[in-house]
């Protein structure tokens, strides 16, 4: 039993209760591919895409799609992480936006994987994307920026420098005017500048490489042992509570000998009133770059985000 990927798949399926199209979309196939396995009507062995995209959403290891590992070893493997353990929240747009609001209410440690937030982001740009919102999600959001706004709310946020780079200066996958990025460059400023209760964070993803931080939002609730992370697909939420896994990732982001390279929390306003300076002033990102190196010691960390170029030598 379990001798090949197709009946792991069908397994795995069985056990995730989710819908056909859900998990059809998960591994990127059609309905008819994944109904055709389940039916037994084609053997062709499944891509290692496939397999990657399945082992990596329901975290399990790839030794499960090994040939030694069948039977009895793999239902075993898929206990190793245990269901309680697991939960996935599949209700929608505004629902997954009242489960963030619920589970971060009372403060939030959250791992971005773009710059800003999307907190900061519907503030000022009601409507980025091209779809229409409910007035109930219209609320939701407003909460949402209320909530974390507030002066007395502890908020702990991390950004890549990458990130902020690509909002400031990239033309490609940019929907942000110049006005909006400079209003979002001092609100932010403004709600983390002298405030205890909060705390910003922008790390170096390329001298130490984190994999899977740019593609997802990570919220760590390590008091009351859990974490969640947004899936890129119908708003589907993940929620762990495996304690050992959210202190692993807590302390990696909270450890002075753990922590990526990264601006210190009392720096991360400066560098934003630098690049806000910078898209005042309509200056190119290595003049940016020039300034960062002048006016902090964090130079050599965006060097790091950006590619190779000729020295300034009207800029040294």
């Amino acid at each position: 039993m379990y001798d090949n990927a197709i009946e792991k798949i069908v397994a795995i399926y069985n056990r995730s209760g989710l819908s056909i199209s859900k998990f059809a979309a998960i591994i990127n196939k059609d309905r008819r591919t994944l109904t055709a396995w389940i039916d037994k009507l084609v053997t062709k062995e499944p891509s290692h895409e496939v397999k990657v995209s399945i082992s990596k959403f329901f975290r399990y290891p790839q030794t499960i799609w090994e040939k030694e590992c069948n039977g009895v070893d793999f239902e075993d493997m898929l206990e190793h992480v245990p269901k309680d353990e697991i939960r996935i929240i599949d209700q929608g747009y505004e629902g997954g936006l009242r489960y963030i609001l619920d589970k971060e209410a009372q403060d939030r440690f959250v791992i971005h994987p773009q710059f800003p937030g999307p907190a900061y982001r519907d503030k000022v740009v009601p409507t980025p994307y091209k779809r229409v919102i409910s007035a109930e999600v219209v609320e939701l959001k407003k909460l949402r920026y209320d909530q974390i706004s507030n002066y007395a709310f502890e908020s702990t946020e991390w950004y890549s420098i990458e990130s902020l780079l690509r909002f400031a200066f990239s033309r490609i996958g940019n929907f942000y005017t110049k006005s909006e990025k400079i209003q979002i460059l001092e609100l932010m400023h403004d709600t983390f500048y002298d405030n205890y209760n909060k705390s910003l964070y922008f790390f170096d993803s390329h001298s130490t490489k984190i994999y899977g931080m740019d593609t997802a939002y990570f919220s760590i609730n390590v008091k009351q042992n859990f974490m969640f992370f947004k899936m890129p697909i119908d708003s589907l939420i993940v929620e762990i509570q495996n304690k050992k896994l959210i202190y692993r990732m807590h302390r990696y982001f909270t450890s002075a000998s753990q922590a990526p390279a990264h601006i210190s929390r009392t720096d991360a306003a400066k560098i934003l009133r630098i690049i806000k300076g910078a898209i005042v002033s309509d200056k190119t990102l290595i003049e940016c770059y020039y300034d960062i190196e002048k006016q902090t010691p964090y130079g050599a960390l965006f060097l790091n985000n950006i590619s190779p170029f000729e020295p300034r030598a009207d800029l040294l």
